[in-house]
């Protein structure tokens, strides 16, 4: 508990010092405290409710959430905020965040909130916001909702009991979403007589992830679709496949995929029971989809994070790629101004902006099953398409963020190391964008020298920082 509180304290004061809501990915905290608390969430469901209002200042808006327990106290700060401001919220309970993008865009919604902290543990909450297209809005966008939540600009523009607005429930939204992921496969592409483990990681994906594989004839056996509130993320999904790969190999399955609590990320697993990374997964799609001539502009984005074996991967295959920074929204920006259909994250966020406007793991799933069904071969054998270079990434938790560039000692032993690894790795050194640490990568010729030069970085950085 102390140190719970250690770390609620620190990013309250991260977030005050910094006059910033958003991270990397939404707004994120520690739930019932700043900025997670339902005060500030009925400041950001009335902030969204005012940027997106229509002429006649009823908004509609969708919410869904995750299962951890806190997402019913948010979910009702969001509702009183859209409702004041004459708003209109459907409420489409237990979603995946990809699945609340979809239903966004495909009732013609003016905005969506999913409420969730993906991968975090359960005392974490978050808020992430989608335009009426589907599309997390842009940095000015986010600073426009910023402005209004800390400013005192909404204060004085509420209208009268009589313009409050309404709450709707949306009780098909699990059945749309299943439908349009199942309307991506072709008719080619079938999944009758394959066996697939998931695991559901006690989130947002533990209704519709079993509904949508089952549907599509597949043997199923879903794992971690019990959720308790608290329980979300807990040793499973994503961040913790290990069950799952275990499981596979037990059943003699052809695949396993793990989902992170809100579902828009995706970690697969061969039938060996071999973990895949995202970039490897990102990998074998894109020599799926460029050999069948859908690789638009015969290219791919990838991040500041991702392995270089996949840019190896990429170049060997002669496809181009363009690098965003960190975080699905900057992929799909990068993705839209560059012309790519496909891009994503090492850390499993994959974006088919062709069939989907975020990053889908249920959707990856099903692209990944057809690239298997294409190439007539295991995921083991797909995934030699690209070698892992050895990475060490350390998180060095921090009190303040000050520019990297503008700490001399840090800049000194990043620049010592770049010089020993010359062309066979990298150094990359950034903050999280939801989290108050510092993350050190580096990649090289072999583990010992790379896990060596990486803690390296991390005491100095602990030095100046912590």
């Amino acid at each position: 508990m102390a140190l719970l509180m250690k770390h609620s304290k620190l990013c309250h004061r991260l977030d005050k010092n910094m006059n910033n809501l958003f991270g990397t990915d939404g707004i994120r905290g520690v739930a019932n405290e700043y900025p997670m608390t339902p005060e500030m969430a009925l400041n950001i469901g009335r902030a969204v409710a005012f940027l997106f209002r229509k002429d006649d200042g009823r908004p509609k808006i969708i919410i869904g959430k995750d299962t951890r327990i806190s997402g019913d106290m948010i979910e009702c700060g969001l509702v009183s905020g859209i409702c004041s401001m004459g708003g209109i919220a459907h409420l489409v309970g237990i979603l995946p965040t990809s699945g609340v993008a979809f239903m966004t865009a495909s009732t013609n919604a003016d905005a969506g909130i999913m409420i969730s902290a993906s991968h975090n543990p359960f005392y974490d909450n978050g808020i992430k916001i989608f335009k009426g297209d589907g599309y997390k809005p842009a940095d000015t966008e986010e600073r426009e909702i910023e402005q209004l939540v800390l400013g005192d600009k909404l204060v004085s523009i509420s209208g009268p009991v009589r313009e409050t607005g309404r709450v709707h429930l949306m009780d098909d939204a699990v059945k749309s979403y299943a439908s349009f992921l199942k309307g991506t496969l072709p008719e080619t592409c079938s999944l009758k007589g394959m066996k697939i483990v998931i695991d559901c990681s006690n989130g947002a994906t533990f209704k519709v992830a079993p509904q949508l594989f089952n549907e599509l004839g597949a043997d199923v056996d879903a794992l971690f679709i019990n959720p308790d509130g608290k329980n979300i993320n807990e040793r499973c999904g994503s961040q913790h496949p290990e069950i799952l790969a275990k499981k596979v190999v037990e059943n003699s399955a052809d695949i396993g995929f793990a989902f992170d609590g809100d579902g828009d990320r995706l970690v697969a697993v061969d039938e060996k029971g071999a973990v895949l990374t995202g970039d490897q997964v990102l990998a074998i799609c894109a020599k799926s989809l460029n050999k069948r001539g859908l690789l638009m502009g015969n290219r791919v984005v990838i991040t500041v994070m991702s392995n270089m074996g996949v840019r190896i991967a990429l170049k060997d295959m002669g496809i181009d790629y363009d690098v965003a920074k960190v975080g699905d929204r900057h992929v799909v920006e990068k993705m839209i101004s560059t012309g790519a259909t496909l891009g994503g994250e090492d850390s499993g966020h994959t974006i088919f902006l062709d069939q989907h406007t975020t990053g889908d793991g249920m959707l990856t799933a099903l692209n990944l099953i057809e690239a298997m069904t294409e190439e007539s071969s295991p995921l083991s054998e797909l995934s030699k398409i690209m070698t892992i270079l050895p990475q060490v990434l350390l998180n060095v938790e921090v009190r303040r963020k000050p520019e990297i560039e503008g700490v001399p000692e840090i800049m000194e032993i990043i620049k010592s190391i770049e010089t020993h690894l010359r062309e066979k790795g990298r150094v990359l050194v950034r903050y999280s964008g939801t989290q108050p640490f510092c993350r050190i990568m580096v990649e090289g010729p072999n583990l010992e020298d790379t896990d060596r030069f990486c803690r390296q970085i991390a005491e100095v950085v602990k030095a100046k920082l912590a």
